[in-house]
């Protein structure tokens, strides 16, 4: 039988502990939330196949870089492609910080992830940045996320002043604004924000989906190299893959996880 996807894309989420990366994992995957989670150790893993290429990726106004203009209605409709996203969700804790760069190795994209309530962990995403583009290949696709958009009223989340939060009320939690975090990517050149509700699902899809349409661009393009295992992308036939694997991982799954990331393994 025919494998239902085309390419696996190796996806890393980073950023500091409990800013919701698990609980995106787990809404992706197996479309729940937990409002408890235990603390990420090491690293857990995940897997979802996702449209993507035209016509799928005109839903996100990303179209394939060979068609840059939307086929008319009389053209046949292209052959939807699929990727197979191995989700690599890091640990956040200082704690654990030397093994969860080991996992960087190989990623072709990341979510980088903070919590929109807690400056701090905005704060904090350029160190994670600078630690990823140390580590993985040159070129990987980031995508910034604020987490927990639950928590701010949806007539503050775009073009709001800083007055308006995040102190104004008692229902709006909002401490990073959208305009800071949009000036943010432009000047660390990371190519799009994206604001999600783990809790509630909202563009929970998108930012995943945003990032692995980005990989497929450069596949399209032809930057990488689908039989070197550091490009973090495979296609059609590879063998050997460390595929994403259950959620939750028991301590010797990630001792074992370790033991194979350090060895500079892919997906």
């Amino acid at each position: 039988m025919a494998q239902p996807w085309d390419y696996i894309a190796k996806i890393v989420s980073l950023g500091d502990s409990a800013c919701g990366k698990s609980s995106l994992t787990i809404r992706l995957c197996e479309g729940r939330f937990s409002p408890h989670h235990d603390v990420t150790i090491g690293v857990e893993f995940g897997s979802r196949i996702v449209p993507v290429g035209p016509p799928a990726s005109y839903a996100l106004n990303i179209n394939n870089p060979l068609s840059p203009a939307k086929p008319d209605d009389a053209d046949p409709p292209p052959q939807q492609k699929h990727m197979k996203l191995s989700l690599w969700d890091t640990a956040g804790q200082e704690t654990y910080k030397s093994i969860t760069r080991s996992y960087f190795r190989g990623a072709s994209g990341a979510l980088l992830v903070f919590d929109i309530t807690r400056r701090n962990t905005f704060a904090s995403v350029t160190a994670w940045l600078h630690d990823l583009r140390q580590i993985a290949e040159e070129g990987i696709v980031v995508v910034l996320v604020g987490n927990k958009a639950d928590l701010a009223p949806s007539s503050t989340v775009a073009g709001s002043s800083e007055e308006e939060h995040p102190h104004a009320d008692g229902d709006n939690k909002r401490q990073v604004t959208r305009e800071e975090a949009e000036e943010w990517c432009r000047e660390n050149k990371v190519m799009e924000y994206v604001e999600t509700s783990a809790k509630s699902g909202e563009n929970v899809e998108r930012a995943f989906l945003e990032v692995a349409e980005r990989i497929y661009q450069n596949i399209e393009a032809g930057r990488y190299d689908l039989n070197d295992r550091r490009s973090g992308v495979k296609g059609p036939g590879a063998g050997g893959l460390n595929t994403a694997r259950t959620i939750n991982l028991g301590m010797n799954d990630v001792a074992a996880a370790s033991r194979g990331a350090s060895a500079g393994g892919c997906c």
